[in-house]
């Protein structure tokens, strides 16, 4: 199955982006980040940033925008069945220069996960240092780690806004 990446949230303010892989099927079927019940991803968000959860997508965006971070996916487009980092094929990475160029204020960059480190690393070459962290996926497909393990991992973001 062809995937293609959603735009980037963001805004000119933004001085962290955090990246995923590539949305999943779920999160394809509901056009939303992270769209996964299961997936940590906003409930990580909502109680480092100290808000209440909501389950409510245009919330989710702007607790992000707020809080000067940008997220978006390494890869424009790949095939992939299902939704495993692993099964990615063909896959073609996100402009990033031009993304950059864009949001001067950025300084972090945070990967949601090993494969989208790995993603990065190959294909984006940039002119400027960021500092960069890869953390726990916070996909459910992820068990290597517990919930409250990944969340203190991902805990760095308090500290670097």
């Amino acid at each position: 199955m062809k995937s293609f990446s959603f735009a980037p949230i963001s805004s000119p303010d933004s001085k962290i982006l955090i990246l995923g892989t590539m949305p999943g099927t779920k999160s394809l079927e509901l056009n939303q980040y992270y769209g996964h019940k299961q997936n940590n991803f906003w409930k990580f968000l909502f109680e480092i940033l100290g808000e209440e959860f909501s389950p409510d997508y245009e919330t989710r965006k702007k607790l992000l925008i707020k809080n000067h971070i940008a997220l978006w996916d390494v890869l424009q487009f790949c095939d992939r069945v299902g939704s495993l980092d692993s099964a990615i094929k063909n896959e073609i990475a996100n402009d990033f220069e031009d993304f950059l160029e864009k949001h001067p204020k950025i300084e972090y960059i945070l990967f949601n996960g090993q494969k989208a480190a790995a993603f990065f690393k190959k294909y984006v070459h940039l002119k400027k240092e960021y500092k960069k962290f890869t953390l726990p996926s916070t996909s459910p497909a992820n068990a290597s780690k517990t919930s409250q393990d990944k969340l203190k991992e991902w805990s760095i973001i308090q500290t670097l806004l």
